[in-house]
């Protein structure tokens, strides 16, 4: 299957960016290279672009529709939350510009085997890498306990019938290994009371999916591990911009991005500041972006896709 993810929020994004021609930039979530596209045709031959994935698939793909940029290109294949490893083995000790667009691309969504849809019937893997070693769907789903499955379904999920899901899940493998998407799709819609199943917008499984997934790839992991990092990779005037599908991704970047452009971290009863701590990124948008409706026209899946961006303005205080 030829490889096809639509970017999202492309233009505001590289808006966010804010290009510098001789800068050094950083995709984080390469994919097809959408993003890294737009980012190389504003570089001019003394700037550069670091892209990286974990997925062989989309570093075929972007390595391809990079072609002609390929003297200003590097591509990795690794995890972004590895980037501070990244760039020091390539001798990078900042950068101008870094842009995550977390999820799952359209390619991963729609190719049956690697298990993140319950539309095909395919086996339960879910992994951004096939060869990580990493424990795949099928060990979450035939292995966890019924309180980790809930806890996993419910949280990351944010599925109201957690508990019943987990318990039919439960009991369908004491009788034999669920090994496929269909299997375990047909076993969360049988745990939905069938009046929630009548007026259900979206397939009963779409949250039980999305929570197995974001818990087999650590993908709150990742992200916290990134954004613990990431100020000190940025200059002055450098900027930051990420794209969440998910509420607690959002809420993780909101938090993190409100706490950097903190001043005063004083208790409320100090009367005068002692602390002296200083902002040390601007926020560029008072509200996250979403997508517009001509987006959505022609990509629906952008529906839930929300940018934040910043820009540093000065280093962390002492």
């Amino acid at each position: 299957m030829e490889f096809r993810h639509k970017s999202v929020l492309l233009e505001e994004s590289i808006e966010a960016l804010h290009i510098r021609p001789d800068g050094i930039y950083v995709d984080g979530t390469l994919g097809g290279g959408g993003h890294s596209y737009e980012i190389c045709r504003r570089l001019s031959d003394g700037g550069r672009l670091i892209g990286i994935d974990q997925d062989a698939a989309a570093i075929a793909a972007a390595t391809k529709r990079l072609e002609e940029f390929k003297d200003r290109v590097t591509i990795v294949r690794s995890n972004y939350c590895d980037m501070k490893k990244e760039l020091g083995k390539l001798g990078i000790t900042s950068v101008d510009g870094v842009i995550l667009d977390l999820g799952v691309s359209s390619y991963q969504l729609d190719e049956a085997e690697r298990g993140f849809t319950y539309r095909e019937d395919a086996p339960l893997d879910m992994r951004m890498d096939q060869h990580s070693g990493e424990l795949s769907a099928w060990h979450w789903v035939n292995r966890e306990s019924f309180a980790r499955l809930k806890e996993c379904i419910a949280t990351l999920g944010e599925e109201p019938q957690a508990g019943r899901i987990a318990r039919v899940i439960v009991e369908a493998r004491q009788k034999a290994p669920i090994d496929s998407t269909a299997e375990l799709a047909a076993l969360v819609e049988k745990a939905y009371p069938p009046a929630w199943r009548a007026k259900a917008r979206r397939h009963p499984a779409t949250r039980t999916f999305q929570a197995l997934r974001m818990a087999v790839n650590d993908e709150l992991g990742e992200l916290r591990r990134f954004l613990d990092e990431i100020l000190a990779w940025l200059p002055v005037g450098g900027r930051l911009a990420v794209i969440t599908f998910h509420s607690l991704e959002d809420r993780m970047v909101k938090q993190a991005m409100r706490r950097w452009a903190e001043g005063c971290r004083c208790p409320r009863h100090v009367p005068v500041c002692v602390c002296r701590h200083q902002p040390e990124v601007r926020i560029l948008h008072k509200k996250p972006v979403q997508a517009g409706p001509d987006e959505l026209a022609v990509n629906p899946r952008a529906g839930s896709a929300k940018l934040r961006a910043v820009e540093k303005i000065a280093e962390a205080s002492a």
